[in-house]
């Protein structure tokens, strides 16, 4: 976390809070001397801590275990859970982080400067600046950067919900009890602006005309190496690989050199006789099997910070109701909802489980999961802390 006080930047506990004198609450100790409790949420620092183990193990032993790795495209594996996690968490965190900063411009400034600093180590980190680590050769070809990544897509996230907590929430309800739909009633207007998103990504993926479009083959091990190859597309609303909408806007608008050069679907059954493992390309693969594919795309990422207000409602929950029965409630069935809605669009082929285009029924199925996760850890915490 930046420089600054504690209190205004951790993420603080309600509960703790609620048994702090007044002058506390407020910033200021009535003994500046005595140490301070901890006030950060413990569920969901063990909901954090097993992200990232999960991020370590699908990294590690993914490509021995397709069953725990990304999906070629359509599914969900373990994998394709970890993004989604980590966008929950950033924005349950994001109500309690800003909940005491009343200067609306100090939080923006704030929200911005961690903004650029996570675009920062993302590009440098994903942006090809180390070409062949065995061999110490650095530096980056800006012709080819890839501007994409996992940290950027959080960033993107963050700054946008961020914003939109700042902007639109309103001092007089931030210590206000709640109880039931409420909370929705009381942050409207941010469920209006996911709609908004919901409806953009929507009508561009089904709505925008994809043309045949051309690629020259990077991999030197394909037997196609350097040469310029054709993918026959015409038509819109196509969620197959080399047809959608999303891999058509980063096309135009990143440009395909700054793609992702080893994307998922290289393991699809259509592009190895190996799959889902990665192997050697079939003899017969259709071209796009060799092209880039920039799975944390633009349109895809603007999907993604739906995820992010899904966790932002979490914390409102957090921050505003006072029983934990009622929070783990409330919390319970938003979790199942979703999971059930995702489950259904998935099922009816209404719109697939997809990562890669993180299509609506994706982002339904995992916020869901992240929803009852953090109930569960939720629930252990506090009986062990409290039994």
């Amino acid at each position: 976390m930046d420089g600054g006080r504690k209190d205004v930047d951790a993420e603080e506990d309600p509960d703790r809070l609620r048994g702090h004198p007044a002058s506390e609450v407020d910033g200021v100790d009535e003994d500046e001397k005595a140490p301070r409790r901890s006030r950060r949420v413990a569920s969901l620092d063990v909901f954090r801590g097993l992200t990232v183990a999960l991020m370590i193990l699908v990294d590690g032993a993914g490509g021995e275990w397709p069953v725990i790795g990304h999906a070629p495209w359509n599914g969900c594996n373990l994998a394709d859970f970890v993004m989604p996690f980590f966008l929950f968490i950033v924005g349950m965190a994001i109500p309690l982080s800003l909940k005491r900063i009343p200067d609306r411009g100090r939080a923006v400034r704030r929200v911005v400067i961690r903004t650029l600093k996570l675009l920062f180590w993302g590009i440098l980190l994903q942006g090809g600046y180390s070409h062949a680590p065995d061999e110490l050769t650095y530096g980056v070809d800006m012709k080819h950067i890839r501007w994409c990544g996992i940290l950027q897509r959080i960033a993107l996230a963050y700054l946008v919900v961020a914003v939109l907590e700042i902007v639109t929430k309103n001092a007089k309800v931030q210590d206000q009890a709640s109880s039931g739909f409420s909370i929705f009633r009381m942050y409207f207007s941010q469920w209006i602006v996911a709609c908004f998103i919901l409806v953009i990504y929507l009508s561009l993926v089904y709505g925008i005309y994809v043309p045949d479009w051309e690629f020259r083959v990077s991999d030197a091990k394909n037997p196609n190496y350097g040469k310029v190859l054709t993918v026959t597309c015409g038509t819109r609303g196509n969620l197959d690989p080399p047809c959608n909408a999303v891999g058509y806007i980063d096309r135009q608008l990143l440009g395909i050199n700054h793609m992702y050069h080893k994307p998922a679907w290289r393991r699809h059954r259509a592009c190895t006789d190996d799959s889902p493992h990665e192997g050697p390309p079939k003899t017969d693969a259709p071209a796009w099997c060799a092209a880039p594919f920039e799975p944390e795309g633009i349109l895809s990422s603007l999907s993604a910070v739906l995820s992010t207000i899904v966790g932002v409602h979490y914390g409102h929950v957090l921050v505003h109701m006072k029983r934990h029965t009622d929070r783990l409630k409330q919390w319970f069935i938003m979790g199942i909802s979703l999971l059930a809605l995702g489950l259904i669009l998935h099922f009816s082929h209404a719109i697939p489980l997809n990562k890669q285009l993180y299509t609506s029924s994706y982002i339904c199925v995992t916020a869901g999961a992240a929803g009852i996760v953090f109930c569960l850890f939720y629930f252990l915490v506090k009986t062990f802390k409290n039994p």
